[in-house]
């Protein structure tokens, strides 16, 4: 195997269905895939770590999977943050720069960053991203960049996306132990964001849902920003239990039952369809039996409207309902539910689509689903940020240069 490759950017995605680690090589400014290895998780209950062992054991699988697709050792990863534990909330702070005008520098920026985020946080909880919402100079609202500019009082609108840092060490600990050093964590929700959103959606109003197993990850960007981020507690996980329970099978047969016959409309589903359930005695089945396919979903229909009725409900309550602009998009392995859509629509009288990852350059077909949207998204994420802090670093080189070169 060969060594390290700077160039290289991996991504760890852990979530309670499946762990995928993903790798891209960085080649005159494009991301081209690598490899991948995806495996089913262990260790995990209600998209937290339960068992450090477990979690760790299946993250080194999808690890080593990818090590051998590449041909690189992969030494370093960037880990996806999800779960209830997640929260938003939005603060302002600036700064005054006095009585006369004065050019904005990044530095500035910063400051008013860093006022904006000394908001009184509960003791264990850490912060994951600062997203500025706009900047405000001398009151003129609606700056999106303001280095450059001249004025006396800088503000900022800002959005912080909070953790629990005792779940978030967790997932670090699992991936060190997994042999994985950890440099980064990207909120899942905002990496999902990254991979299936537009320009176009992110400036006229969007709320991007992530459906994963145990919960569905909330983003609503507006004229460009992040202005709203939730988690809820419902997931695909939860559909499938619903079917176990209902139809008296195993979970295993419950999620292939929902995956081929779901739908989350009693009336799409022609009413003297029969399928065959039960067949599988070596997981407790009672031996095969017919039962109406409209039964499914007269199980599924009350969860799916249970989700986007709370949806709908955490927006109204973040004062962002009426800013989906171009409605609403659903991605996560949970997305793909036939009916969804049509509840999701009904719902939040709003448009709904289903949003697939935009593909890499090599990327195999298999990842081009919206299970995967994550994992792509914290690739596009990362390089994205890289290329913000070389440019910055840049910018500050030529700055200094400058300066040393008027001394002499």
């Amino acid at each position: 195997m060969d060594r390290k490759n700077d160039n290289l950017i991996t991504v760890l995605d852990a979530g309670s269905a499946k762990v995928c680690v993903l790798v891209a090589e960085l080649q005159d400014g494009v991301l081209r895939y690598r490899g991948h290895g995806v495996e089913k998780s262990k260790g995990m209950r209600k998209g937290l770590i339960a068992e450090l062992g477990p979690a760790a054991e299946a993250i080194n699988r999808a690890a080593l999977t990818a090590e051998k697709m590449t041909q690189q050792s992969i030494e370093t990863a960037v880990v996806g943050v999800g779960g209830t534990h997640v929260r938003g909330v939005n603060s302002r702070g600036g700064i005054s720069m006095g009585s006369r005008m004065k050019e904005i520098t990044r530095e500035d920026v910063r400051a008013a960053v860093d006022r904006a985020r000394s908001v009184a946080l509960p003791a264990d909880r850490e912060i994951l991203h600062l997203l500025p919402q706009e900047f405000i100079l001398d009151d003129q609202p609606g700056i999106h960049d303001p280095v450059g500019m001249v004025g006396t009082k800088l503000e900022v609108n800002l959005h912080l996306s909070t953790c629990s840092g005792g779940v978030a060490q967790s997932v670090v600990t699992c991936a060190n132990r997994a042999g994985l050093e950890v440099v980064d964590t990207v909120y899942e929700g905002i990496a999902s964001a990254e991979s299936v959103l537009s320009a176009d959606e992110r400036e006229l109003g969007v709320c991007i849902a992530d459906i994963g197993a145990s919960t569905t990850e909330l983003v609503v960007f507006f004229e460009g920003s992040v202005a709203h981020t939730a988690v809820l507690p419902i997931g695909g996980d939860h559909f499938t239990n619903d079917l176990a329970v209902g139809l008296h099978v195993a979970v295993e047969e419950a999620e292939e039952l929902k995956q081929l016959y779901g739908n989350c409309v009693v009336t799409s589903v022609p009413s003297l369809n029969e399928i065959e359930i039960g067949g599988n005695l070596a997981h407790g089945g009672s031996g095969p039996r017919l039962v109406r396919q409209r039964f499914l979903a007269e199980i599924l229909e009350p969860r799916a409207t249970e989700l986007f009725r709370m949806l709908r409900d955490n927006l109204r309550q973040g004062g962002v309902l009426e800013a989906l602009g171009t409605g609403c998009v659903l991605t996560g392995g949970g997305a793909k539910l036939a009916g969804l859509l049509d509840v999701a629509e009904s719902i939040l009288r709003t448009p709904a689509r289903v949003g697939s990852p935009v593909p890499l350059s090599r990327m195999p077909a298999e990842l081009n689903a919206p299970e995967f949207a994550t994992a792509i998204g914290m690739l596009l994420y990362t390089h994205r940020t890289q290329v913000r802090k070389a440019n910055e670093e840049q910018g500050l080189k030529a700055k200094l240069k400058a300066i040393f070169a008027g001394s002499f």
